[in-house]
């Protein structure tokens, strides 16, 4: 099987894990991409192999997709074909003739962390009540929900989109709407910025800008192991 690998700073110990293993490493047109890190290390496999299968292995305390057994029994599974592809969907932010993709969440953010913005949120078209001041917004994908999403909301979710204000000057209640939902958030006072996942593409927004976060028609697609 041909295989890519994407590892934050440990790639000799990651290409000695998949040829000990068998797997053939390549840099183009992969059968899978091996993520050999963290949860970042997975967006980013994904980023730069989208749609790929993607094979999680554990090299950082934090991988929520990563099995709870050794690389080794992973690969040699694998190896075995005791796997299935499971398909996760991304979403996507548009403004300004851009989109970006994400599997974990898009963000809405004060570009000067000394001033506050003012926005206004829509769901499907409908105002969600009034102006709100603050940091901005996070709205995640249930995968991205136990991430930033979690931090401001202490909660998590398995289906549909959440939304979590960050910082707001009043109450703003956190909420899961349907996955297929529209949020349009426009931006009445800015600077703001727009960024998703851990790309490093950003979008800023000025007064009167409108980002749309949706569902995307795209999909992740992730290896689990099976009995």
């Amino acid at each position: 099987m041909k295989v890519a690998l994407v590892d934050t700073v440990k790639k000799k110990e990651g290409e000695k894990l998949l040829s000990a293993a068998g797997f053939s490493i390549v840099s183009c047109n992969p059968d899978m991409v091996v993520s050999y890190g963290g949860d970042g290390t997975i967006m980013r496999a994904e980023q730069k192999f989208p749609g790929v299968p993607i094979l999680p292995l554990r090299a950082s305390m934090v991988c929520k997709l990563c099995p709870d057994i050794s690389n080794e029994e992973i690969l040699s599974r694998v190896k075995n074909g005791k796997f299935a592809v499971s398909e996760m969907w991304k979403i996507q932010a548009s403004t300004k003739g851009v989109t970006l993709d994400g599997m974990n969440d898009v963000i809405v953010h004060n570009a000067d962390p000394r001033h506050a913005i003012r926005y206004t949120v829509f769901v499907n078209n409908k105002p969600m009540g009034g102006e709100i001041i603050g940091d901005g917004m996070v709205i995640a994908t249930p995968f991205g929900s136990t991430g930033y999403y979690r931090s401001i909301t202490d909660s998590y979710f398995e289906v549909g989109i959440g939304v979590a204000f960050n910082n707001s000057t009043e109450q703003s209640d956190h909420i899961v709407l349907d996955e297929n939902s529209v949020i349009g958030i426009s931006v009445l006072r800015g600077p703001a910025i727009v960024y998703v996942d851990n790309r490093k593409e950003t979008i800023f927004l000025g007064e009167n800008d409108i980002v749309e976060i949706r569902k995307s028609d795209k999909i992740a697609r992730v290896v689990v192991l099976l009995d």
